[in-house]
């Protein structure tokens, strides 16, 4: 039998009523669940008590598996299966993204993932930000379509999951959501107004425990559906999952965990204490702001090494196939090369006779071809234009003020951070030495960076393959001291110092080696 000593999924053996055993069902089977699990308070929702005497009546020796899910300081039993079921019970982990939504089905008593999937935000026809979804979500109308969006949207993947894991929906009995906070409100259809004007506050942080039903979810009715908690408007329970992942909160050694999305958001400490804030750095380092920017995914440029004599550029694309636009990490290595190769110069400015033939100017705008219109797929050149470059070097002057402000209030350096993660699809792909040619990351040994990948989701996945883990959500979230980045006096300083590449003071980087090509004039 496999080891539920930290799984939500609990063998139990309930002995049979008798005349000298009087007790009612769910009292005997509170009492067989409160010796595993240690307490003293054990619930049933109504629905579960229609089923529950003939559930363990089905099987004469009284041995049930029972799914449960902590609830503040109680456990609620979800549901009940025979122990010879060979149906396994599953839980469904959720990354909310703005962009993205990430779907997991795992096995609930072995931990095993049994299927994925992946779809764009059903949200993204009202606007593809946070900002017009929650313009819309101000009428009563509005919030409620895009809560139904999100929904559907969810229960088509869950179909979807299930025909690939050969199961029911009504075997999915737990579901944890990680999203940001103005997500996870219009998940919930609560009104998201403040968030986003000063002073900048939530409806709510945390959120008690719901049925699948009262949502609309469309597994198993009685299932409960558990959202991460948030800190504030900027800093959501996406980062509490990555956090939970990482195991940051539990190091000796000081780290630091940057996820770059909607903002880039920040965490530092260790297993003392924990700081974090958040910071409008991220759309330009996720290609956003570039004509031809795209989220990761085939045929987007991820990768470019640009040739030190020739200048010829040397292009990678996801799945290899011809390039259709670019994504942050294909920015940022772009940035780098050109910069490092002398094309562009200390402040980010095309540097004319470096880039020879690939530099055009067009109605006073200078853009440099990357792909040819006949090498692409869209029978378009590809070309980042000067406004495009502008952009990710206020982005990555924004991203290493975020960094140097929240080092600088701890009172750490940056040669204190034993580890740097770097989460979502961004850390995946960037490639440490491209952002620290560019003074978006510091001048860290390559080494102490720490791609998490999609560690929302993982994070998620945690909640539901360990109880133990599903103990530690709250604690990292009520240890976070925010810092509010909006009236820091200091941060407008460092982010205009860092307004050049790599760094207005190039002894914060002593590793960035440009050539010989950036002596060139504009």
């Amino acid at each position: 039998m496999t080891d539920n000593s930290d799984r939500w999924v609990i063998p139990v053996s309930v002995p049979p009523p008798s005349l000298s055993d009087n007790r009612a069902d769910a009292d005997r089977l509170a009492t067989a669940l409160k010796s595993v699990l240690h307490t003293d308070d054990i619930r049933f929702s109504w629905p579960l008590l229609k089923i529950l005497p003939r559930r363990l009546r089905a099987n004469p020796s009284g041995e049930v598996r029972c799914v449960v899910m902590k609830d503040r300081q109680c456990f609620r039993v979800v549901g009940i299966k025979d122990l010879s079921d060979p149906t396994p019970a599953v839980g469904l982990a959720v990354d909310l993204g703005t962009t993205r939504v990430v779907m997991r089905l795992i096995n609930l008593e072995t931990g095993e993932a049994l299927a994925e999937t992946a779809m764009d935000n059903p949200q993204i026809p009202i606007g593809p930000d946070i900002l017009a979804r929650i313009h819309y979500a101000a009428s009563d109308a509005g919030r409620h379509d895009l809560h139904v969006r999100i929904i559907n949207g969810i229960n088509a993947g869950v179909a979807d999951l299930c025909r690939q894991a050969a199961i029911t929906a009504d075997d999915v009995f737990l579901m944890a959501i990680a999203g940001n906070t103005s997500m996870t409100h219009l998940f919930l259809e609560i009104v998201p107004d403040w968030i986003i004007r000063e002073p900048y506050i939530p409806a709510a942080n945390r959120f008690s425990l719901m049925t699948a039903a009262e949502l609309g979810i469309a597994i198993n009715p009685n299932g409960c559906v558990f959202v991460f908690p948030n800190v504030g408007s900027y800093f959501g329970g996406d980062l509490i999952a990555g956090i939970l992942y990482s195991g940051l909160h539990r190091r000796e050694e000081i780290a630091m965990l940057v996820d770059v999305g909607t903002n880039a958001e920040v965490l530092l400490g260790n297993r003392d204490w924990l700081v974090a804030c958040a910071g409008a750095a991220g759309p330009a380092l996720e290609g956003g702001m570039s004509r031809i920017g795209t989220t990761a995914r085939p045929g987007v440029i991820d990768e470019i090494r640009i040739d030190p004599q020739t200048h010829e550029f040397h292009i990678h694309t996801i799945g290899d196939q011809r390039p259709v636009g670019i994504c942050g990490s294909g920015m940022i290595d772009l940035a780098a090369q050109l910069f490092l190769t002398g094309m562009i110069d200390l402040r980010g400015k095309f540097v004319k006779d470096a880039c020879g033939g690939r530099l055009i100017e067009e109605d006073g705008i200078r853009r440099i071809t990357v792909v040819p219109a006949d090498q692409s797929a869209t029978g378009s050149e590809l070309a980042i234009s000067q406004t495009d470059i502008d952009s990710l070097v206020r982005s990555k002057a924004a991203m290493y003020a975020i960094l140097e402000t929240i080092t600088a209030y701890v009172g750490v350096t940056f040669d204190d951070i034993a580890t740097f993660f770097v989460a979502g699809t961004f850390g995946s792909f960037i490639k440490p030495r491209s952002a620290i040619s560019i003074g978006m990351i510091p001048d860290l040994p390559e080494t102490a960076y720490q791609p998490l990948g999609n560690s929302s989701l993982e994070g998620a996945s945690l909640a539901l393959t360990s109880r133990a883990a599903f103990d530690e959500i709250d604690s990292i979230r009520d240890r976070i001291t925010y810092l509010e980045l909006n009236v820091n006096p200091e941060f407008m300083g460092r982010f205009s110092a860092a307004k050049f590449l790599p760094h207005t003071d190039p002894a914060r980087f002593p590793s960035v080696k440009r050539s010989s090509g950036g002596v060139a004039s504009s």
